[in-house]
């Protein structure tokens, strides 16, 4: 018989054992455990049939057509899985029932040892939620527009130091723009089962370096547990001349097509204003991406101004802060650390 595990037990073995998830196609994309394998016991069309029948007509005869859909399939699970030539495999489905238990009955018949999640996937969705609970020391980094928060926390991670690079998991740069050059985002709940690998692996006694960002990174969010405790944390301002960020800018999005550049600034119409939009708008026809860069720039210095006010109040020229120009990226790492170090948490 498989042996049932939990989620503590099942993630830790997971390091050296395959995860094979047995949900539908439809599930698994939507949001899976990372690094799963997907082995699904019934395609999206043959699981909503058989929750049909056991509606309708009861357990025993969804069963039943269950066990006709699978019977076909075993030979290809079974290859599926000795090619995997583990000595035991971790399975799981959505609540740990008869799909996984299924499954693992057929893998121990051509001799493979199987581990059962028990609660299946949604208990480690529980899981996932409560590690974002995990005490943090957070250092945000702020700053305007431009000013390369995000080469910075790549800088940090490459010299040995924690970040949460949400901009990165999120596949978005978090601003109207924020899309363009990126992937397909994940889902939220994608999202949240990535993050979630990072800060498990984060010490709590050392600091965590993460980007001072939105509630929202394009459209995913922020788990309201790390989000609460990013609002309190505190923050180092990252500074660079308007000049230097619009250089960024420019590197960053001037080479992408205009018309991905003007899809985005119609997204902040209502926020910049009719007239300042269609300014922006003019120049990328006439191809004078510079201008409409800056329309968009003057916007989010006010817009992060005003947050940052409403946020520290008096406090705000007390925040410490460091000079970017992106020629000094070493000092300005260094100098970050130093900042760290006088923080008190």
């Amino acid at each position: 018989m498989p042996k049932e595990i939990q989620i503590d037990k099942f993630l830790e073995l997971s390091k050296t054992d395959p995860i094979i998830d047995v949900r539908s196609p439809g599930e698994y994309e939507h949001a899976h455990i990372p690094g799963a394998l997907t082995l699904p016991l019934f395609s999206n069309e043959e699981r909503a049939e058989i929750g049909t029948i056991y509606k309708q007509r009861g357990r025993v005869k969804a069963v039943q057509r269950g066990l006709e859909i699978v019977g076909p399939k075993l030979g290809g699970f079974a290859k599926f899985a000795l090619a995997l030539k583990s000595d035991n495999i971790l399975i799981h489905c959505w609540r740990g029932g008869m799909r996984s238990s299924s499954m693992a009955w057929l893998l121990e018949q051509v001799g493979i040892e199987c581990s059962l999640l028990t609660g299946g996937y949604k208990s480690y969705r529980g899981h996932v939620l409560k590690s974002f609970e995990k005490p943090l020391k957070i250092v945000l980094l702020g700053g305007y527009t431009g000013s390369g928060k995000t080469d910075l926390i790549k800088l940090l991670k490459e010299q040995g130091e924690q970040v949460l690079d949400l901009e990165g998991l999120a596949c978005h740069k978090g601003s109207a723009f924020g899309a363009i050059g990126q992937g397909d985002q994940p889902s939220g709940e994608f999202f949240e089962n990535l993050l979630s690998l990072e800060v498990e692996a984060l010490d709590s006694e050392r600091v965590v370096w993460i980007e001072d960002e939105s509630r929202n990174v394009g459209k995913v969010f922020i788990p309201e547990a790390l989000w609460s405790r990013m609002r309190i944390s505190p923050l180092v301002r990252v500074e660079a001349s308007f000049e230097t960020r619009m250089e960024r800018l420019m590197r960053d999005y001037g080479c992408y097509p205009v018309d991905l550049l003007s899809a985005s600034i119609k997204k902040i119409e209502k926020r910049l204003g009719y007239d300042k939009c269609k300014l922006a708008l003019d120049a990328c026809e006439r191809g004078d991406i510079a201008t409409a860069a800056q329309i968009s720039l003057l916007y989010y210095d006010k817009a992060y101004g005003n947050q940052l006010e409403t946020r520290f109040g008096e406090r705000l020229s007390q925040l410490p802060s460091v000079n970017f120009d992106g020629a000094n990226a070493d000092e300005c790492v260094a100098k970050l650390k130093e900042a760290a170090k006088e923080i008190k948490f």
